[in-house]
């Protein structure tokens, strides 16, 4: 079971910049109306703690499918239909390309260069294609899934359709009725749950079973941490604490940025996942906390300056690893060399592990608030915990805030003024937006540093 150590987030142990136990017991009523709203499913989104108990046989049975058939499997899918299936498939499967069939890309964004390099590295008629849309109108998604399905169909004719998996709404969108009408394969994405809280379902367990992770043991690790993550007991259930520690360090102590720092490769895309779990779901009604992915040891040499010394805005979250599975001595070689003979005996994993604690007490020695979730190993069963504690968490902050953690109106604006630019119908006036924007900007735009004629009358020397 993951633990959470907090003690470098009380002011005991970093002074004043820290929490006192009174402070957070104070806020016992506003916690207590938060766990009623998730206990009460508050919000219909709610819906992803649900995905626990599952039935997977049809996301199995399609899984066997793929990898009985094709030499790739290619995710066609942005946001958490992307981050979450990465996520799984660095952590259980580092360097999977390299070493196992099939081969696995995922596409999650529209840069024509990175589409073409795939295309030109699988052969198409042993590919397997997985959309991925909730909405079944994902405009980064739906062209990329136009130009495969217009490829396929010239490599494969009538055959092109068993080659897509379509995973989407249960009932309405383009997509949905595209399978219907083709007849393609297709698993759901059920009612209620959102893009950033999907990856237990179809849209990550399909990726696990493809690679031959066991996805029922995803789901057993989020349901035993679900356990202890419903309990109304704050200093009993880690995820409410790990929300009120960082809700009132905004609140208290104005840190608002939340720096995610595993201590191993593989975990360095769920913490991309993590940024988008946090930023959409928090990040509404001028309130919010920032995420921002690191990686430890690595970033201890480009980042750590920041986090000791610079403003003092953040809270450092350290992801902790007991057990790497296996592990590599430092030879006892070069022994007159001063600055290397301390190592000699030593194994990479107790290295990692120096730094990862020093790291955490030299910020504490600095005042600088962090903790730290300690995880026994990487395997499945752990990495569903991870990811069922931190959306119970975001939802619980979410609540604290008093805001919709499940929507994100930010994010419509832009996609509209999109559809207008490429002519969807209805979006006119969207591109008469743009269009005057355009205008404006052109007052501005350096095409050579002329400053006579800037509008401002600006001289130079």
């Amino acid at each position: 079971m993951i633990e959470l150590n907090f003690s470098n987030m009380m002011e005991d142990v970093v002074g004043v910049n820290g929490l006192s136990g009174g402070i957070i017991e104070n806020f016992r009523d506003r916690i207590e109306d938060a766990h009623k709203q998730i206990q009460d499913r508050a919000w219909p989104e709610l819906a992803f703690i649900d995905l626990l108990s599952q039935d997977t046989s049809e996301i199995k049975n399609t899984a066997r499918h793929i990898r009985e058939t094709s030499e790739n499997f290619l995710i066609l899918g942005i946001g958490g239909s992307a981050l979450g299936p990465r996520a799984i498939l660095e952590a259980m499967s580092p360097f999977h390309n390299l070493r196992k069939k099939p081969r696995v890309f995922i596409y999650d964004n529209v840069d024509p260069r990175t589409l073409k390099h795939i295309i030109s590295l699988v052969d198409l008629k042993t590919t397997s294609v997985n959309v991925i849309s909730k909405s079944g109108s994902t405009a980064e998604t739906a062209a990329s899934f136009l130009i495969l399905w217009n490829k396929m169909k010239k490599v494969l004719g009538r055959e092109a359709s068993n080659r897509f998996i379509v995973t989407t709404d249960p009932e309405k969108g383009n997509l949905r009725k595209i399978v219907n009408e083709e007849g393609l394969r297709s698993l759901i994405i059920p009612q209620g749950v959102v893009g950033r809280y999907s990856v237990l379902s179809s849209v990550g367990l399909l990726l696990a079973k493809v690679i031959g992770i066991d996805s029922d043991e995803l789901l057993r690790g989020a349901m035993d941490i679900h356990k202890k993550c419903s309990d109304s007991e704050l200093w009993q259930n880690p995820a409410y604490l790990f929300g009120v520690l960082l809700y009132l360090m905004d609140k208290e102590k104005h840190r608002t940025i939340n720096v995610m720092v595993p201590y191993a490769d593989s975990l360095k895309p769920l913490s991309e996942w993590f940024c988008q779990l946090w930023a959409e779901s928090l990040g509404k009604e001028e309130k919010g906390l920032t995420p921002y992915p690191s990686l430890g040891a690595t970033d201890q040499h480009s980042q750590l300056q920041l986090w000791t010394e610079g403003l003092q805005d953040k809270v450092i979250i350290f992801i902790r690893i007991n057990d790497y599975g296996v592990d590599i001595k430092i030879p006892d070689i070069f022994k007159g060399t001063e600055g290397f003979n301390y190592l000699s005996g030593h194994t990479l994993s107790e290295l990692i592990k120096a730094e990862e604690e020093a790291t955490e007490l030299a910020l504490a020695k600095a005042g600088r608030p962090n903790m730290t979730i300690i995880i026994p190993q990487i395997d499945a069963y752990h990495l569903g915990q991870l990811f069922h504690f931190f959306e119970i968490a975001a939802a619980f902050i979410g609540a604290l805030f008093g805001i919709n953690p499940f929507n994100q109106p930010g994010v419509e604006e832009g996609k509209n003024l999109t559809y207008g630019m490429m002519g969807k119908k209805g979006f006119g006036a969207k591109r008469k937006e743009v269009e005057e924007h355009r205008a404006k900007r052109g007052k501005w735009k350096v095409n050579k540093l002329n400053l006579s004629q800037c509008p401002h009358n600006c001289k130079t020397n």
